[in-house]
């Protein structure tokens, strides 16, 4: 607060020039924000881009190689999962997603398999290399969720769990914080400062769509955010195109353009067979196409001075650099 005004004189006077604090013929004309309302996530504490690295990889998420995560919506079977881990790190994927413990709509909808879905998961770092990326519904999943993940994700439902967040910010592993359904950007950034509050400070933003009036997709993809959120964080920030759109047809358009806009990865489904899927098939790419996708995201790299992995090749960069 910079300044009172008078009523007598209707000019402003400063705040410590006044001879009585409770004076009520003196009222507010101007209140300053000294600062925001995160701290941990801003660039006022730190101005350098945040890049999460693995050890043992050159996998990273937030540096100049572009991120791509894919993968089933959930692990159904140790054959469908090891399907779509093949052909997913053939085309450049460094991270697989699958979903163990799924938070549905409705309680008949297909769950998950729980650990023996992390189990599978663990099979599939070790025979194809890329790291994992599953979700922790709450306290209890995330203790498993831990023991095998790469990255834990927090899903849209879950970020304003306040008490999961925080236990979140406890655990060893970088932790990925998914948009809320109808989460404002200064809501999206402060789920992420429960996480680092607690010690975490590996924290990476996910785009997923927003809910609004527009029936022609699931979620409103709200690409906006990505450049906001890099104006205010450093916090890496990808994009989740499947939950996004909901429709496989809009998943590789809404890819390019998040790569465009400079997201610093992609999160995709892909399933050997959407069809036969438990869990979102309609939104799942099939493997075609996300090879398809993967072709169109290299031809866009290059301009947005990004690198992505060489096809068959996940540890060795492709030459489109600037």
């Amino acid at each position: 607060m910079s300044c009172r005004r008078t009523p007598r004189t209707n000019k402003c006077a400063p705040f410590a020039a006044r001879s009585n604090p409770w004076d009520i013929g003196l009222i507010p004309c101007q209140l300053i924000r000294v600062s925001k309302p995160y701290k941990l996530v801003s660039r006022d504490f730190k101005e350098e881009n945040t890049v999460i690295t693995f050890p043992g990889t050159d996998a990273a998420i937030g540096g100049p190689g572009l991120a791509i995560i894919a993968g089933p919506c959930a692990v159904e079977s140790r054959e469908q999962a090891f399907a779509a881990a093949d052909r997913v790190s053939c085309a450049g994927a460094q991270f697989f997603r699958g979903g163990a413990y799924k938070p549905r709509t409705s309680p008949y909808s297909f769950q998950g398999l729980g650990e023996e879905g992390l189990q599978i998961m663990a099979e599939v770092r070790d025979k194809f290399g890329m790291r994992i990326v599953t979700e922790a519904i709450d306290n209890e999943s995330l203790e498993l969720v831990e023991q095998y993940a790469d990255v834990v994700q927090i899903g849209a439902r879950n970020m304003q769990n306040f008490s999961l967040l925080k236990r979140a910010g406890r655990c060893k592993k970088p932790v990925m914080v998914k948009r809320g359904m109808s989460a404002t950007l200064e809501e999206f950034l402060m789920a992420a400062e429960y996480v680092m509050s607690e010690g975490n400070y590996n924290v990476i933003l996910c785009e997923r769509g927003v809910r609004t009036f527009a029936d022609h997709t699931r979620n409103t993809l709200d690409l906006s955010v990505v450049p906001a959120v890099q104006r205010l964080s450093h916090l890496p920030i990808v994009v989740d195109p499947s939950h996004g759109t909901g429709k496989r047809n809009k998943v590789t358009p809404l890819s390019r353009a998040a790569i465009a806009v400079g997201a610093d990865g992609l999160m995709v489904e892909v399933h050997p067979e959407p069809d036969k899927a438990l869990s979102d098939g309609m939104q799942s790419l099939y493997p075609d196409q996300f090879d398809e996708l993967m072709a169109q995201v290299r031809q866009i790299a290059p301009v947005v001075r990004r690198t992505v992995v060489a096809i068959g090749a996940r540890e060795s960069a492709a030459v489109v650099s600037s």
